[in-house]
């Protein structure tokens, strides 16, 4: 691959999350890394749009030279051909073109059938799973290796439950991960593209269970005592505040790379259960009346219409298509809660005797920890593919990644982890 002229191409460059991954880029490249210069470039429809990318980020990161030194590549996801030059020029493509669901697989078709390895960051379970069951062998004969959710979804909950593991004198036999993000006076706000993830895939979840099906799989054994499910809406000692189930992609993502873990590295799976963090009883009631409107309204295409048009309204102010600013100073934390049996006690024999504590922190969710994770990906995919799995194929970031060096990359990028008294 050395002959490749590029080793990152940044796809989607100009899109609300693609500026950010090309600002990590570049101050990667200008870290001068072990293994030589990065080269890069940038990819998307319109020459001029990149043009302006470029021109933003060097004034931005005072690197005039990003001006003339990055390529531009002109792809389009629509026009096959656009999307084979660009995969022929690159060892890895960033896709930063969302939601995933409508114009994601172009991409990773383009990708194995031209040589290139792929990372996204979708947050989308039918996306992510079809795209497994859809090119795993495709991916797996041409040696290319396709890894989702490699942003804020579901790096910090995958690798997360790694490293607890890791740190576990023991067997670890369960997890519960608590999600709580905080903000600056100017509040939360996401992005538009997460608001159009979620209306979609709510709306298209009957497709998730049947694509499952479609898999065959024996369900993963439970070792140890099974965890008993939580209520809908409960109030958790954990974090000090109302929770609920978390909705997002990363039980999903665990569940597949503890599955890949047993199957392929004979690990005992471990059982998990997410849950997000919404405030006091108040937020719960507003949430309780919000997500009933929001769910009657995604039955309906009129109702999903009216949600992706005017996503500020209908999550009153939680998305809007300019997407979250610097100054939310907003921050995430993690918590794993883990238990299981020491070293010396059979996981078969009675009640866990052991437990752990851990916790991943970063910056805000959408454009500083997402765009960390997704470039040190990347940086881990060209420097440790012989610590990879054996061979290409479809995988998530924790099965991809799970011998390499990625978490202390991610916390020497801000992204933090660490163990934690769990009393």
């Amino acid at each position: 691959m050395v002959e490749w002229p590029y080793h990152i191409i940044v796809f989607g460059a100009t899109g609300f999350t693609g500026r950010f991954v090309v600002d990590e880029v570049a101050r990667c490249a200008a870290e001068k890394p072990a293994g030589g210069p990065l080269k890069w470039a940038v990819a998307g429809r319109s020459r001029r749009r990149l043009e302006e990318t470029l021109e933003q980020a060097a004034e931005r990161l005072s690197m005039p030279e990003l001006r003339t030194d990055t390529e531009i590549i002109v792809a389009d996801v629509s026009i096959e051909e656009s999307l084979a030059v660009m995969c022929q020029q690159g060892v890895v493509v960033l896709n930063c073109v969302g939601p995933y669901r409508f114009y994601g697989e172009p991409v990773v078709k383009a990708c194995i059938e031209n040589g290139a390895h792929y990372v996204d960051i979708s947050g989308e379970p039918q996306f992510l799973e079809r795209m497994q069951l859809e090119y795993h062998t495709k991916a797996s004969d041409k040696g290319v290796y396709v890894i989702g959710s490699c942003g804020f979804d579901s790096i910090p909950a995958d690798l997360g439950i790694l490293y607890t593991r890791r740190h576990f004198k023991g067997t670890l036999t369960a997890v519960e991960s608590f999600l709580n993000i905080s903000s600056g006076p100017e509040g939360l706000c996401g992005h538009d593209a997460t608001w159009q993830s979620a209306v979609y895939g709510f709306a298209d979840s009957g497709s998730l269970r049947q694509l499952r099906r479609k898999f065959g799989h024996k369900p993963l054994p439970v070792v140890g005592a099974k965890v008993q499910k939580r209520g809908f809406v409960f109030f958790s000692k954990e974090i000090e505040q109302y929770v609920i189930p978390f909705i997002g992609s990363d039980p999903s993502v665990v569940k597949r790379t503890q599955r890949f873990l047993y199957e392929e590295e004979q690990q005992l799976p471990v059982q998990y259960s997410a849950y997000v963090g919404v405030g006091g009883l108040i937020s719960v009631v507003k949430l309780f009346c919000g997500g009933l409107f929001f769910w009657f309204m995604v039955k309906f295409g009129l109702g999903r219409k009216l949600l992706t048009t005017f996503p500020s309204f209908f999550s009153f102010g939680m998305f809007s298509k300019a997407g979250p600013t610097i100054k939310q100073d907003t921050c995430f934390s993690l918590t794993f809660f883990g238990e299981g049996y020491s070293e010396d006690t059979d996981p078969s024999q009675g009640r866990p005797n052991a437990k752990i504590c851990t916790q991943v922190i970063g910056a805000e969710p959408g454009y500083v920890a997402t765009v960390s994770t997704m470039v040190q990906s990347a940086v881990t995919l060209l420097n440790e593919l012989h610590s990879l799995p054996r061979r290409g194929g479809v995988y998530t970031p924790g099965a991809a990644f799970y011998k390499t060096s990625l978490i202390d990359r991610l916390h020497n990028h801000g992204i933090k982890f660490s163990v934690r008294d769990h009393q």
